[in-house]
């Protein structure tokens, strides 16, 4: 493997800084290998804030907020590239037409690490399959890291850490995935867990999100491993097209005699990709059973909050599509008193609507640009009110389920929209939840 190359005193501009860590961390890997950093950002100075704070001790770092200028391109010997800074961004394209030498953090890492990685795409489910495999593959006694696009973990950093027979897990999102489509390599382990319609506010279509979704395992060799989802519609057609060893996978291989702390039914899917990689690994069976039976799940994931007065609170935040809130309604047999609505990602809503209708005892719906279609949806098919109000105020939304609410129901947040108007981010949304939860008499 080729030794990582030395930035020291070379123009490194980091394009789209973000406050959830990664575009952080990041900056503090290039400034500390001696590079003359620029860090550009869309956000202003006030929206950057935090991020800033831990950045201003290092001398070798210019900020230009609130832009993207073409001088600092121009200047540039390498452009890491934000997840968040589209393809299509005009500073982008003019920094590719350039020739210049334009990266992303994750490919960037995968190009030079040493040990084999071990990537997890997918709609849904990612991050609990990725973290779930981490768990298990400590087993194994080598030293694993995990990263990718797991909340506030830059995966470059790692460069310096990493050893030929330790682990890397990267949760892999589809714009990292064009960072590896760029340099035409893909994880020598690559699981599957789905595909639904997503990010439709970014992409023209579904074939160009799919697309990139490929990149993870487009460039694997018949040494390489694809673990794959053999029920969902469109992963299932996917299959043929892998070069590398496929090995599938559905709900019914995770073992009936398996329990988890996860609640539903579509965690099982979950469990059992991880079930496939841990037997890669020759895991013992035993050592499988009891990580899964220890395993409470994910934070912001069909998170429960607490127990008051006999009703649950259960923080699902990270919920921004509408097959998101149906499998989180699903996963209850209780009551429900739901919170749902927000931003638009340009998705269809009236499923998630018929649902909300069908199974929910009553809504609170958030303001935002998708809340119109989906309060449409849910008056199409109820049978009665179900829409408790709508809130451009969170916590009144709250108070006033927890009013409505019995004992013996659960107060749920799984919006099945995007977070942006309300909260920062859909993280922001989930603490925001478990503060005012736990605050409550």
């Amino acid at each position: 493997m080729a030794k990582f190359p030395s930035f020291k005193n070379k123009n490194v501009l980091i394009m789209g800084l973000g406050v959830l860590g990664r575009g952080i961390k990041d900056t503090i890997f290039f400034a500390e290998q001696g590079a003359k950093v620029t860090v550009t950002d869309l956000k202003t100075k006030e929206q950057l804030k935090p991020a800033i704070e831990k950045l201003k001790k290092y001398k070798n770092i210019t900020f230009v907020l609130g832009q993207h200028r073409l001088s600092d391109i121009d200047r540039a010997n390498l452009i890491i590239r934000n997840a968040d800074v589209p393809l299509n961004s005009k500073y982008l394209q003019y920094a590719i037409k350039k020739g210049k030498n334009v990266d992303m953090d994750e490919s960037l890492f995968a190009e030079y690490c040493p040990c084999p990685i071990i990537g997890v795409t997918g709609t849904r489910g990612k991050t609990t399959t990725t973290i779930l495999i981490t768990e298990l593959l400590k087993k194994t006694g080598r030293v694993i890291h995990l990263a990718g696009n797991i909340q506030g973990e830059a995966t470059l950093p790692l460069i310096t850490k990493v050893k030929a027979d330790d682990l890397v897990i990267l949760e892999l999102s589809s714009w990292q995935l064009q960072g590896f489509a760029w340099k035409k390599i893909s994880p020598h382990i690559s699981v599957f867990t789905n595909i639904y319609p997503d990010h439709l506010n970014r992409y023209k279509n579904m074939a160009e999100y799919i697309k990139d979704k490929k990149n993870i395992y487009k460039y694997q060799t018949a040494d390489d491993y694809l673990i794959i989802n053999r029920s969902n519609p469109t992963t299932k057609k996917l299959i043929k097209e892998a070069k590398s060893q496929v090995i599938t996978f559905n709900r019914a291989d995770c073992p009936k005699s398996y329990t988890t702390r996860m609640p539903g039914e579509h965690n099982k899917e979950n469990i059992a990709a991880a079930i496939q990689v841990a037997k890669l690994f020759d895991l013992k069976t035993k050592d499988i059973k009891s990580v899964i039976a220890n395993f409470s799940g994910v934070e912001h994931r069909l998170e429960f909050v607490r127990s008051l007065n006999g009703i649950n609170f259960y923080n699902d935040t990270t919920s921004t599509t509408p097959i998101a809130g149906q499998k989180a309604i699903a996963s209850f047999k209780e009551p429900i008193y739901l919170i749902a609505g927000g931003a638009t990602k340009k998705l269809d809503l009236n499923l998630f609507g018929k649902d909300i209708a069908q199974k929910v005892k009553m809504v609170a719906l958030l303001e935002g640009t998708a809340t119109d279609e989906l309060e449409k949806s849910i008056k199409k098919y109820q049978k009665k009110d179900k829409i408790i109000g709508r809130f451009d105020n969170f916590k009144e939304a709250i108070d006033t389920l927890y009013v409505a609410a019995t004992p013996g129901s659960t107060i749920l947040l799984s919006p099945g929209c995007a977070s942006f108007g309300l909260f920062q981010n859909e993280f922001d949304r989930g603490y925001q939840f478990k503060q005012i939860v736990k605050k409550l008499k």
